[in-house]
């Protein structure tokens, strides 16, 4: 058997590395005088790279372990599925028992009338399913000129080019022609970062009316749907004011717009619910998921489709979509039993009803640190915005990313992964994650910040 060997020493490991692989968002040339971490095995919510060093993942990776690392159940479940059926696709009006069994599981754990799966790799490809479906229903309907989507920068939906168009990133739009037509965008409900004078009310309804403001403009014969994560993930953990779902949905219905939630992050129990739209309260008409699905152990994603959308598709002939990967029997035996596990094991209720309530109080106490001017988090997902000014909610004069890259820095050296986005300071751990491990890891985080704050204030910019 070709086995993969961990036993090289770490500089060879860099150097391999740096020769024949691109890595994704990254600078090759700096990454590779400064040479990747390896990591090489995991457990739990730790893991180890190539020295030996144990790190704590506050991020499940990116954002996907739910279940935590180095679980057999899904190894086990992966080699039966494969000794048993390894791949066939689900063309040319062919299906197999993995596909079915999980379409009927997600069906029964997501909210009414989502009844209905069609299958991708990941949230990028689902997400592009996601623009070709509600064209594709509109024109069914006879209203082919309804193809605008509405997005919101700072959105993250992936990276592809329908992905990365629906996403609202600057650094993503600059490179590769994005976005592509049709795809608009509106401002993010960020209060922390753009709210100014207004209370998080007031603004969470400003932000929410841009959605009516942007119809009218288009015409609401143009508007095809509204996409957006219940809470931004890659964007910066960013929760929106409690006035700004219910505005949306109230829009969204009175125009006969439909609702995509993205739900790649907030789904299968990182916000205390199964999915992210039940905590927030909406009513989505399709949602985007991946990631939890399987808990990262295999690539699967999807798009979740209401009764009206799929009943309307399937009796308009051929939906020409689809990959070779859609519903692979082997990533559907093992986000199966990922469920399992998620359900039995009360991964859900441990995040409502106990570590994340204890999770939030010790989070909340992170605004009395000198360098934190808030701390939001629901469920197991959280961010603290570091600023100069807490008062003025001010950034840092030498601009963003300024204390969030010295304090990642700082996280990694303190052996935590937590991660940055500009300068907030943003965590998602992975579900098993239990009051102790909640105290090892705020511990890391306050060193971290500790060390952090002396850095800036060494260098002249805590300003």
């Amino acid at each position: 058997m070709n086995t993969i060997a961990n036993h090289l020493p770490t500089a060879e490991l860099q150097a391999l590395d740096a020769a024949h692989h691109m890595h994704p968002f990254t600078d090759g040339t700096a990454l590779a005088q400064k040479g990747a971490r390896v990591i090489t095995k995991a457990s739990g919510v730790t893991l180890t790279d190539s020295d030996g060093i144990e790190i704590m993942d506050a991020m499940a990776g990116l954002w996907c372990v739910n279940i935590g690392y180095g679980r057999a159940e899904l190894a086990q479940a992966a080699a039966a599925q494969m000794t048993q059926l390894p791949y066939y696709n689900t063309f040319f009006q062919t299906t197999h028992v993995p596909a079915i069994a999980l379409s009927k599981r997600l069906a029964e754990l997501a909210p009414a009338p989502l009844n209905h799966v069609f299958y991708a790799m990941g949230g990028s490809d689902a997400n592009d399913t996601n623009v070709r479906l509600v064209r594709h229903y509109w024109a069914a309907k006879g209203k082919p000129d309804k193809k605008v989507i509405i997005a919101r920068k700072n959105g993250y939906h992936g990276s592809t080019m329908a992905g990365a168009s629906l996403g609202g990133m600057k650094p993503m739009h600059a490179q590769g022609g994005l976005p592509i037509a049709d795809i608009v965008h509106i401002d993010q409900p960020d209060w922390w970062a753009e709210g100014g004078d207004l209370t998080p009310v007031e603004f969470g309804l400003e932000r929410a009316r841009q959605l009516e403001a942007k119809i009218h403009e288009l015409g609401e014969d143009k508007i095809a749907a509204f996409i957006a994560e219940p809470i931004q993930g890659a964007g910066g953990v960013i929760v929106p004011p409690d006035s700004y779902w219910p505005e949306i949905q109230r829009i969204c219905d009175a125009y006969d717009i439909l609702l995509i939630a993205d739900e790649v992050i907030c789904g299968f129990g990182r916000t205390g619910n199964w999915f992210g739209s039940q905590t927030m309260g909406i009513r989505p008409d399709i949602m985007t998921i991946a990631k939890g699905l399987s808990s990262g152990y295999a690539p699967i994603g999807g798009s979740l489709v209401s009764d009206k959308i799929a009943n309307t598709v399937a009796d308009a002939g051929d939906f020409n979509h689809g990959y070779t990967y859609s519903g692979h029997p082997v990533s559907c035996a093992v986000a199966l039993e990922n469920l399992r596990i998620i359900e039995e094991e009360k991964l859900i209720e441990n995040v409502r009803d106990v570590t994340g309530p204890y999770l939030a109080e010790k989070w909340a106490q992170l605004v009395d640190h000198p360098l934190v001017g808030e701390a939001k988090i629901v469920g197991f997902m959280g961010s603290i915005a570091l600023t100069p000014d807490k008062a003025a909610r001010a950034g840092f004069a030498a601009g963003s990313g300024t204390a969030g890259l010295r304090c990642r820095d700082r996280c990694f050296a303190n052996q935590l992964v937590m991660r940055h986005v500009g300068d907030r300071m943003i965590i998602s751990p992975p579900l098993i994650l239990n009051k102790s491990g909640v105290d090892k890891m705020l511990a890391r985080a306050v060193k971290s910040l500790d060390e952090t704050l002396a850095a800036l204030l060494a260098e002249g910019l805590m300003k």
